[in-house]
């Protein structure tokens, strides 16, 4: 883990929040690369869901909503954590995670816990120049709640008929007794949820869908089978709204982590904002002459754990010959190339007048169709293992000999092996190579 971290900062992925003022618990800013993974799994969520489907649309809800939404969602009364604090060193700790011993984990003293108290995850705030208990609003925990008062709306409006699902990707804010582990477990983190609205009797075999559905999709972006599973909640773990819920586990450093939660929700959530609301959030099935409540089956994954897991199944050591015969260790992120911040690195052999028209017509020609990096510093050595750190799938050597034959070299990242490919021939070589 902490080689992970170290890299994540040496080469821009992910930086402490306000660093150079000492820092902001448990936030986290993503760098020049590491805002490009983060897009690219997002966006190959965003794909999977939607694009490729013809039965789930996208959505963009509000951040801050009417504060009537958390009241017939249930987060006011039971969105909450059991909170305890150690009188010794002044630590806060969730009581559901303290070791047995009684002792603070953080200073060790015994006795000196307090009891459990309840705590509320939700961060307020204030809207309007008037902080009283008529302004009050709340950041969104969650990003589902956004969907599900809209179905009347997408239903309508898109004339979509049950199944069919609505998805969002956003941001989300839980204030955290205790974050911690990276970006696994912050205060403000992003979602991607999608709600997937059926008749009340299709539930359950949608929600075995949709366990196996995504489940299959960590797989199919290359983590392996054996870090990841996929865990039944017990009936004591359900959420109030949950008849079932499965999570997507990551074997993180520390252990079994949660990548993903896939509930089924039943009509909980659009009966209860019909009555709060006042509004008919029914569905009228023409077809067999009735009216139901859809039941919703709601895959929610985090993007910012996602992110890490993918990171921490690529990040791999070992030992490789040079040319010369020389044994070296090389780090590298075994990515899938959908998810690579930068896709085809443009490595001139050295920093010659000669070579830089030629680097610059390949950067040119490469750059409406991919994400890259033009590097010239350093032995093309350095340079090879500095792309291999942060997963570039490819990278296209301009040499002397490229002003000859008008051809260049491409090396894969994984094999390291090398071809020569033509110039006019370079695009389609790295379409091939490069799932778009």
């Amino acid at each position: 883990m902490d080689r992970v971290v170290n890299l994540a900062k040496r080469r821009g992925l992910v930086f402490p929040s306000s660093e150079i003022y000492g820092g902001f618990r448990s936030t986290w800013d993503y760098g020049p690369l590491g805002v490009l993974l983060k897009r690219n799994v997002k966006d190959a969520w965003w794909r999977s869901l939607v694009q490729m489907r013809d039965d789930v649309v996208g959505l963009d809800a509000a951040i801050m909503m009417a504060p009537r939404v958390w009241e017939a969602s249930g987060h006011i009364a039971t969105f909450t954590d059991p909170l305890v604090d150690c009188r010794n060193c002044k630590e806060r700790f969730r009581a559901d995670q303290l070791p047995g011993s009684g002792a603070c984990p953080k200073c060790g003293a015994k006795d000196t816990l307090t009891e459990a108290r309840q705590f509320n995850l939700m961060f307020k705030t204030f809207v309007g120049p008037v902080e009283d208990a008529a302004a009050v609003a709340y950041l969104r925990p969650e990003t589902a709640q956004g969907i599900l008062v809209n179905f009347a709306n997408v239903q309508t409006t898109t004339r979509k008929k049950p199944p069919f699902g609505i998805a969002q990707i956003g941001k989300s804010f839980r204030n955290e007794i205790t974050p911690g582990n990276f970006i696994f477990r912050t205060r403000e983190f992003e979602q991607m949820e999608m709600e997937f609205f059926v008749p009340p009797e299709d539930g359950p075999q949608w929600y075995e869908y949709w366990c196996q559905e995504r489940f299959n999709w960590y797989l199919d972006l290359g983590i392996p089978a054996e870090l990841l599973r996929l865990r039944p909640h017990d009936p004591d773990e359900l959420s109030h709204y949950s008849v079932a819920t499965s999570d997507v586990e990551f074997e993180y450093p520390w252990g079994w982590g949660e990548l993903e939660g896939i509930a089924n929700r039943t009509d909980f959530d659009l009966t209860k904002h019909g009555e709060f609301s006042g509004q008919d959030l029914s569905y009228f099935d023409q077809e067999n002459d009735r009216r139901y409540i859809p039941h919703v089956i709601e895959p929610a994954a985090g993007a910012d754990r996602a992110t890490l897991a993918f990171l921490l199944a690529a990040y791999d050591e070992e030992e490789v010959t040079t040319a010369g015969g020389k044994v070296e260790k090389r780090t590298v992120l075994h990515l899938d190339p959908r998810l690579a911040p930068t896709k085809v690195a443009i490595l001139p052999l050295s920093k010659n007048e000669q070579l830089t028209p030629v680097a610059n017509e390949v950067a040119d020609s490469l750059r409406p169709h991919f994400m890259i990096e033009v590097d010239i510093t350093g032995s093309i050595g350095k340079r090879y293992r500095r792309q291999d750190e942060v997963g570039t799938p490819l990278c296209v050597t301009i040499d002397f000999d490229t002003l000859d034959d008008r051809a260049v070299t491409i090396r894969d990242r994984d094999t390291m092996n090398q071809d020569r490919v033509g110039l006019d021939q370079m695009l389609s070589y790295l379409r091939d190579r490069i799932p778009q």
